[in-house]
């Protein structure tokens, strides 16, 4: 039966000051590890929540959360599909979209690019690229114009400037009296974007629907509707919804279209999880050893107790308790300390630059400014019940090695 004497025992060996400092020190280090690990697990899972935010904004800014298309070839009747995607509740906005593949060449320069027709009106309800934009406004699109926006890194590729022409080759073949030729059309650079992704700034342009929908011969079809929503995380929903609503047509999201980027963010944070959780481990199991000399040093104590009645669960509960001050501190020191580091890291990291001399996250190779943190107290609460478990479950093989000395062996030499 549990005797509440076990827990006062052990908190006052807690208390006590220790003869052999040797043990003292290795309890300090272990609780000093716990916090340490539980720090850094905080730390790094609140920047890896903060890269996949800043991922899936900068995707989810250029591509669209649910997607209308036709099954097999362009979608001809899109207005009822655009004004009943509309009336959705978790509909933020919708708009058509032409869109086609090609070969953008200037002078001696060619790169293959992703050609995106856009109705400069109805474009700013899905996509945050008009934000992008670097001195110029989507209404420069204009039908009949051949404008063209590049992005940044597909401008510099092919080193068009301002006012150039670039050549659109559309790889499909047109029958004149020479012979086959490929369809091709020229463009005027009237603007470029820096949407902050380099497949996007690297690969993609924008010009007038009306523009690629000659280009492809569509005449007033389209490739699809974009539908863009007030949260992100409800697209399959919504997907299923519209999928009912027009069963003629395909209807795909963003989990499914980006589904490799986040499922690679997601393996990385679980890998990243798993080491750090070694630290933690490690840590915790240091108090084996702290609690194993103890109970050494203790011998005498716990042979007299066990003469004046003390149970086998009591002398655990004097070791037990120990254990648990030491995670339960270090824990709650980690905890405090991965918090406050995850919250002030976008300021600590310019800090350690200006110290060290060394630009460590140059926004010109991350795309990103500064380094993104986001806390989720979720995981906040698993850490720290993991640290805690741990550090309990070391606590047992030394408590029960206590709890089995003979008082005997142990007074012999007293």
């Amino acid at each position: 039966m549990f005797r509440p004497y076990g827990v006062f025992i052990g908190l006052r060996y807690t208390r006590a000051r220790r003869r052999n400092g040797f043990i003292s020190f290795i309890s300090l280090i272990s609780m000093l590890g716990i916090a340490l690990g539980v720090t850094a697990l905080i730390t790094v899972l609140s920047v890896m929540n903060g890269f996949e935010e800043e991922l899936r904004e900068r995707i989810l800014g250029v591509a669209s959360h649910v997607t209308v298309s036709g099954w097999e070839g362009p979608l001809g009747d899109w207005a009822p599909v655009a004004e009943g995607a509309a009336t959705l509740p978790r509909v933020a906005g919708v708009a058509p979209f032409v869109e086609l593949q090609g070969l953008l060449t200037h002078d001696d320069r060619a790169s293959g690019v992703l050609v995106r027709g856009v109705l400069p009106e109805r474009e700013p309800a899905v996509s945050t690229l008009g934000d992008s934009l670097v001195d110029v406004e989507l209404g420069a699109l204009t039908a009949g114009g051949y404008g063209i926006i590049l992005g940044r890194e597909l401008a510099q590729g092919l080193g068009a400037q301002l006012g150039e022409k670039v050549t659109l080759v559309i790889p499909e073949a047109q029958i004149t009296a020479a012979g086959m030729l490929p369809r091709l059309r020229r463009f005027t650079v009237i603007g470029f974007f820096e949407a902050g992704m380099y497949a996007y700034d690297s690969g993609l342009a924008m010009v007038h629907m009306a523009d690629a929908q000659r280009l492809e011969r569509l005449g007033d079809a389209v490739s699809g509707v974009r539908v863009r929503l007030h949260e992100v995380l409800q697209a399959p929903a919504v997907a299923r919804e519209l999928q009912e609503l027009f069963p003629m047509y395909g209807v795909s999201d963003w989990t499914r279209q980006n589904v490799n980027y986040f499922r690679a963010v997601r393996t990385e944070k679980i890998v990243m999880f798993v080491i750090l959780s070694l630290i933690v481990a490690v840590a915790a199991f240091n108090i084996i050893s702290t609690l194993v000399m103890v109970v050494t040093d203790k011998q005498s104590d716990i042979a007299i107790l066990r003469t004046i009645g003390a149970t086998p669960l009591g002398i655990m509960a004097v070791f037990m308790v120990q254990g648990v001050i030491i995670g339960a501190i270090g824990t709650l020191l980690g905890g405090v300390g991965g918090v406050l580091l995850a919250l002030n890291v976008e300021t600590l990291v310019p800090l350690i630059e200006r110290l060290i001399g060394v630009e460590v996250w140059p926004d010109e190779v991350y795309y990103i400014s500064e380094l993104p943190s986001t806390i989720r107290w979720s995981e906040v609460g698993l850490i720290l019940s993991l640290s805690f478990s741990l550090s309990m479950l070391a606590t047992l093989y030394p408590a029960w090695r206590g709890a089995r000395t003979d008082p005997a062996r142990a007074l012999r030499y007293e």
